[in-house]
């Protein structure tokens, strides 16, 4: 019961911050990501590899708003920002030599957000 609060709580702190990032910087990708992570846990987002890999090019940014789960094969480098990775999407999306970020950190690297493909 605690991490699911912890969680929430977490949540609500990146939706502010996106908030406030799309305001400063004119970034309205920020506030589609917050639009999208304010839905509750049944309505929020979970994207499969597969999608990943058939939306994405080599070296793209994905950014997918809720969680990414480890159906199916990347065959691609890819980087992936989400909320929250299960353990087997980090490996198969590491596997292929492609990196998991959080949104924050996305944001930390690209408060403009640019050249991010949305995957939802």
């Amino acid at each position: 019961m605690r991490t699911h609060y912890a969680e929430d709580v977490n949540r609500l702190k990146l939706i502010e911050e996106l908030k406030k990032a799309a305001k400063e910087k004119e970034a309205a990708v920020w506030d589609k990501i917050a639009e999208e992570l304010s839905r509750s846990r049944r309505n929020r987002r979970c994207v499969n590899v597969w999608k990943i890999n058939r939306y994405t090019e080599k070296g793209d940014i994905a950014l997918i708003p809720g969680k990414v789960m480890g159906d199916g094969i990347l065959d691609h480098k890819v980087e992936v920002a989400a909320f929250k990775f299960t353990e087997n999407a980090k490996q198969k999306i590491k596997s292929y030599g492609g990196k998991t970020i959080s949104i924050p950190e996305l944001l930390k690297k690209n408060p403009k957000g640019s050249k991010i493909k949305i995957i939802s």
